[in-house]
Formats: C-alpha cells, sequence, structure tokens
C-alpha cells in the first residue's frame, strides 16, 4: 500500500459501502437525525474526458471530524476505477476519496455520495460560554501559522496591527478585523470560481476585489496576524437559503462551492463569520444594485459575525494540499473534484470540460 508521510490512507470496502457512520445515525437510521438538524445527500459524479495513461481524480469528502453544527452520515462511492482509496490528511483531518484508472479505461467514471446532518449556528457574543468546547494547544497553534498564500507577516501583520489598534479582546480584534473587510473589499463577478486567497498581494496592490476564497481568507490571515486562531471552512452551499437567495443554491450545485471563515475565542470557542457573503448580499441580492448601507447588507452584515446558516456542506479546513499520488504541485485548498491524465491537471473550475457534476438534496423528510 502507498504511503506518504503526511497522509494515512483508510482501505474501502466494496462499492457502495458506507464509511463515517456517526452514532446518532446508527441509532436513528441514516435518513434522519436528531431535532434542530436537517439530513443532506450531495452526489459527485465525475467522468474524465479525453483519459491518458493513468488517469487520477481526487473528491472532497464532509468534515472528518463531527462538529456541533455538523456530523457525518457516510460516504458511498459506485465507479469502474482500478483502485479506489479514502485518504485522511495528518495535518488537517482532510477527507480526500483517491480513484484511479488504468491507460486501458476510455471512458472513466466514479460517483460519490455524502449523506450529513447540520444544523444553524448562532452564538450568543455579549456574554461568555462556560460551555463552549475547548480547543487543543497544538490545534491552535497551527491555525496560527502562515500558508503560503495567507502570511502572517510583513504588509499582513502591519495592516492587521493597524486594523486592530485600540481593541483589547480577542471578539473585539477580530470584530474590528471582520468590519474592515466589509467596508473595503467588494465581490469582484470576474473573478474565476471562488478565488486565489493571496492575501498579500491584495494588501500590497491595494486592489480588494475578490469571491469568498479572497475575502475570508483576508480575514483569516489579519486574525492569525492578531494573534487570534482563525481558519477557512472550505465547502459547497447545498439547499436554498431561509433569508437570503443570494446565499442559497440546491438542485444542481457544480458552482455552489463557499469558502466560509472562523475564529478562535477562549470564552466561546469558535466563532463563525462570513463577511465575504455580506459582499455577495450587496453584488446579487434582489432586487440589484444594493448599497452596502441598505437593509439586506445590513441584515446580512449583523448576522454572520457570530451566524452561519447551514445549508451548506463543509469538507475541510486544508491549506497546501498535496494530493496523494499526483505529480502536479500542492493546491491551496481543496474545495473542487481535482483531476489529473498523463497530460496533467484538468482544470477544476470547468466543470463541463472536466465533467462533473453536483447534485444535492434535502432527505430530511
Amino acid at each position: 500500500m502507498e504511503r506518504r508521510t503526511f497522509l494515512r490512507s483508510i482501505t474501502l470496502p466494496a462499492a457502495g459501502a458506507v464509511v463515517g457512520v456517526p452514532s446518532f445515525a446508527r441509532l436513528a437510521g441514516a435518513s434522519t437525525a436528531p431535532a434542530g438538524w436537517r439530513t443532506f445527500e450531495v452526489t459527485t459524479k465525475v467522468e474524465v474526458t479525453e483519459p491518458k495513461g493513468v488517469t487520477r481524480v481526487w473528491l472532497p469528502v464532509p468534515l472528518m471530524t463531527d462538529t456541533d453544527y455538523l456530523k457525518r452520515l457516510g460516504d458511498n462511492w459506485t465507479g469502474n476505477t482500478s483502485v479506489t482509496r479514502l485518504y485522511r490528511d495528518e495535518k488537517y483531518d482532510a477527507g480526500i476519496l483517491y480513484g484511479e484508472w488504468r491507460q486501458a479505461e476510455a471512458a472513466p467514471v466514479v460517483e460519490l455520495t455524502s449523506r450529513f446532518a447540520t444544523r444553524d449556528r448562532s452564538l450568543d457574543l455579549s456574554k461568555p460560554n462556560p460551555a463552549a468546547a475547548k480547543e487543543s494547544p497544538a490545534t491552535l497553534k497551527k491555525y496560527l501559522e502562515g500558508t503560503k498564500l495567507i502570511p502572517v507577516d510583513g504588509v499582513v501583520l502591519e495592516t492587521s496591527q493597524e486594523i486592530t489598534k485600540g481593541a483589547t479582546t480577542d471578539v473585539e480584534k477580530a470584530r474590528a478585523i471582520y468590519e474592515w473587510i466589509v467596508d473595503n473589499t467588494f465581490r469582484d463577478p470576474k473573478v474565476r470560481g471562488c478565488g486565489l486567497g493571496d492575501i498579500k498581494t491584495m494588501l500590497e496592490t491595494r486592489y480588494f476585489g475578490g469571491k469568498c476564497a479572497d475575502l475570508n481568507a483576508l480575514f483569516v490571515g489579519l486574525t492569525r496576524a492578531a494573534g487570534i486562531p482563525a481558519r477557512d471552512v472550505y465547502g459547497v452551499r447545498a439547499a436554498d437559503s431561509k433569508e437570503f437567495k443570494s446565499l442559497g443554491k440546491s438542485g444542481d450545485i457544480s458552482k455552489a462551492q463557499h469558502c466560509r471563515a472562523e475564529f478562535y475565542a477562549s470564552s466561546y470557542g469558535w466563532v463563525p463569520v462570513d463577511p465575504a457573503d455580506v459582499r455577495k448580499v450587496v453584488l446579487e441580492e434582489p432586487p440589484g444594485n444594493l448599497r452596502l448601507a441598505d437593509a439586506q447588507p445590513q441584515r446580512a452584515r449583523a448576522k454572520l459575525f457570530g451566524q452561519w446558516e447551514m445549508n451548506y456542506l463543509a469538507f475541510n479546513y486544508a491549506h497546501d494540499v498535496k494530493l496523494p499520488s499526483s505529480s502536479g504541485e500542492p493546491i491551496a485548498f481543496f474545495m473542487y473534484p481535482q483531476g489529473e491524465t498523463i497530460d496533467g491537471r484538468k482544470d477544476s473550475l470547468d466543470p463541463g470540460t472536466f465533467r462533473y457534476q453536483m447534485t444535492a438534496r434535502d432527505v430530511s423528510a
């Protein structure tokens, strides 16, 4: 079996087996969940066009470790792969379903179905929460470190210090950074996919246009530079929003990937934020042509510091990901299906060329 220093592989049972079912699913059945939770199913089908040589794909799966807002209900897979393994990234705990086809396979196909349960997140930041789950020192240290595209020194540190001047608590500092991003950035519809998350370039050029992987990476980097653990949460929208039409997607979610963010405060645990979605509401919420001062953006601005609507599948927190068995360079983050042939890496931002489709449905009933 292939080994990597940074990954451990989990040998998958026969096709159709369910991997990673939590206790409440075993008790209640895979299609039900306790009160307050919704159950979803996301299916990703990949058909690799123009396969040459050995063909490989990598698909993200739901968070490998359950949280108080997302529980795994198992992963099913089918296809004509010659090798299939479920890898678990040692540093970030990211789950990676790996599929490989021999050179002779003319029509590579794999289909992954992930079932999971979610419930909305809402923290009262007006008072400490004595029941907040404590995080390990090793984990907090990890989410203070810089990455290739999210450094925590130089212009990032200087900007963070300027923004948080006068703030004393972790929540006050994080709030100042959140408000600064909402006030100074904008959603740029010309950016491909969710953006790159290259915050050093953003700050040096003073061009603050981007999408979720840019704007929320900016929050993460500036917050880490302020000495507060923070992390991106990479995933995909899986249902319509109850409040904002622009912040939901159901059915075909092939292009509904979304990056969120969290920071850690000892009195509250991990706190959900999403300044990028505030700017998305400004640009895309009906009737259009909104200003930041309008009612919908202001409602989103107040809500998205401490709350998440969980019409969303969270995949992982991973950065600088080396895909197992890949000949290519590490990817900045793992949110899209990835594919590779002897000709190199497929374009993960073009589902039509790469031929992948993601669909979501609510199976709570």
